[in-house]
């Protein structure tokens, strides 16, 4: 970058902006990390792959946010597909791990193209929201289920956390997942429940892992990866860029994030997009009373999701030391509000109720044909619905 723009984040960036950076980046990684860390094991990855993950996720994250912030000089907030991991727990099946990775590099290629392309728009359109919406709930049902499982065997943590994250939906909607997180920690810590001393300040380390491709893989994991990173993440992420008043010009900023979701695939970048709840941290009156100086406080969120993935080692080890019930309840309880967004966008139209109803049912079942996933199965079943329902056009 030339000195002049130099100059110019120095002069624009304040405290207010760094701030805004910060607590995205706390909200963001405190509410999901645990999905992506439950993702990492489902595919198979060890301590020192998922410490990978850490790495290339706040890497990607980092560099897109700061890259392309500065280039366009407005807010571009990414982050990780927290849906897209919920997709992985679920519906990852028996895919090896150097299967899972090829299927994140070919993910994150279709998201380059289509962006690059210009057709990202249209090709959205091309699966209907009510069963893109459908299969996303169908998925992150069982997240919202575990809340409550949790409970029959760890009540006082469970309902502790409940309790707060209700409170704190009243009183501190920003901050209740994180206030939800710190309370399960608290009764586990008072129940010698935490196993905290294997945890010490260590960079990670990056695992390269040489991508390969089998059937299940492109059908279970990449093209559903593919779609719901696109309808539930970038969709959403450019509708609050364009609420918030900004004109970035969303093709090359898809692209590019593609661009360089496919350099840290291999290390463990699953997938990577434009963020909606926490970007709208960056590009509000908290950030700046300026809009054109809001983009320092995406800047600043990139500084310190680079951060976080250097240590990612110690990340991962605290997650590893969390109780199962804690990590269930605190992702669950994360995705309420998304479950209950995609279950309304689902049943929204009449029209289209009964197929997304039947994508919905299948994802959530589970169901597992030819080693590929429920998630893809899922969008078969309510596409052929949609099809079959369909009113017929009027004889002449």
């Amino acid at each position: 970058m030339s000195a002049v723009g130099k100059r110019s984040l120095w002069r624009d960036l304040s405290l207010p902006a760094v701030m805004a950076g910060f607590i995205t980046v706390l909200v963001g990684f405190a509410s999901s990390a645990v999905i992506v860390f439950q993702a990492a094991r489902a595919v198979g990855a060890d301590q020192a792959q998922i410490a990978s993950w850490m790495w290339a996720l706040g890497l990607g994250m980092g560099v897109t946010c700061i890259g392309l912030s500065l280039r366009y000089r407005m807010p571009v907030v990414t982050a990780w597909s927290t849906p897209g991991a919920a997709m992985l727990v679920v519906g990852a099946g028996a895919v090896g791990y150097s299967d899972a990775i090829g299927a994140f590099v070919l993910a994150a290629l279709l998201g380059m193209l289509a962006g690059f392309s210009g057709i990202f728009a249209k090709l959205m359109k091309r699966v209907p929201m009510a069963l893109a919406a459908g299969m996303l709930a169908g998925v992150l049902l069982r997240f919202g289920l575990d809340v409550f499982v949790s409970m029959g065997t760890q009540l006082g943590m469970a309902l502790a956390m409940f309790v707060t994250w209700l409170i704190g939906r009243r009183l501190f909607p920003r901050y209740a997942v994180i206030a939800t997180l710190l309370v399960g920690a608290l009764v586990a810590a008072g129940q010698g429940l935490l196993h905290m001393e294997q945890v010490r300040l260590e960079l990670a380390t990056p695992v390269f892992t040489w991508p390969t491709l089998s059937w299940a893989a492109v059908f279970g994991i990449a093209l559903p990866l593919f779609v719901v990173t696109m309808a539930s993440q970038n969709i959403p992420g450019v509708a609050v860029i364009r609420a918030s008043g900004y004109d970035t010009p969303v093709s090359p900023v898809i692209g590019w994030i593609g661009v360089v979701n496919t350099v840290l695939a291999p290390f463990g970048a699953y997938g990577l997009n434009l963020a909606a709840i926490t970007a709208a941290i960056c590009m509000g009156r908290e950030a700046h009373e300026d809009p054109a100086r809001r983009y320092t406080a995406a800047v600043a969120a990139g500084a310190f999701y680079i951060v976080v993935g250097l240590f990612g080692a110690t990340v991962a080890a605290v997650f590893a030391a969390f109780p199962k019930e804690l990590v269930a309840c605190v992702a669950g309880i994360a995705l309420f509000g998304t479950i209950a967004n995609s279950l309304a966008t689902a049943l929204r139209e009449e029209a289209d109720r009964e197929a997304a109803l039947v994508t919905f049912l299948v994802t959530a079942s589970g169901l597992s044909l030819a080693g590929i996933g429920s998630a893809f199965w899922g969008l078969v079943a309510g596409s052929i619905c949609l099809l079959a329902l369909r009113p017929r056009p009027a004889a002449h």
